[in-house]
């Protein structure tokens, strides 16, 4: 069964405006769940897999993808996001708990790294360094010849 409405992702940074996922490039599969559900385990299929190929997805920009590509890595298999959910006896209520952690997982990806704040060394960073620093010279020191 295909999905019937659009994925939405409110609005934050690295997407002001949100994003929408067309439901048609959406992929579901349902299959049987593992663990407690007494006889209905056996004969629903609860677990719902939904994927969603970032390569190709009119979703993201250029800049969004680039950056949802590399965010998400160790994630992808071939370009396509999966994501699994099987945690509720119901197939609706994992539907949900599927499509919210892929609008979480994309709105994170998107987001881009917050610059670094240049901050001050601290008192005992200085005082470590201007230590080693001096070890160091009286290192070099014993390597002279002696005077006569």
């Amino acid at each position: 069964m295909p999905p019937t409405d659009d994925l939405r992702i409110a609005p934050g940074p690295g997407a002001p405006g949100g994003l929408v996922v067309p439901a048609s490039e959406l992929v579901e599969r349902f299959s049987r769940a593992s663990g407690s559900g007494g006889q209905g385990v056996n004969t629903t299929d609860s677990r719902v897999q939904l994927s969603l190929n970032l390569t190709i997805t009119t979703a993201l920009d250029p800049g969004q993808r680039a950056r949802a590509l590399a965010a998400l890595a160790h994630r992808l298999v071939d370009g396509v996001l999966t994501i699994d959910a099987a945690e509720h006896r119901s197939q609706r209520r994992n539907r949900t708990a599927a499509r919210e952690r892929l609008a979480t997982l994309l709105r994170d990806a998107v987001t881009p790294p917050r610059p670094r704040r240049a901050t001050r060394p601290t008192r005992g960073s200085q005082r470590r360094r201007l230590e080693a620093k001096k070890q160091r010279g009286q290192l070099k020191a014993q390597r002279r010849r002696p005077a006569d």
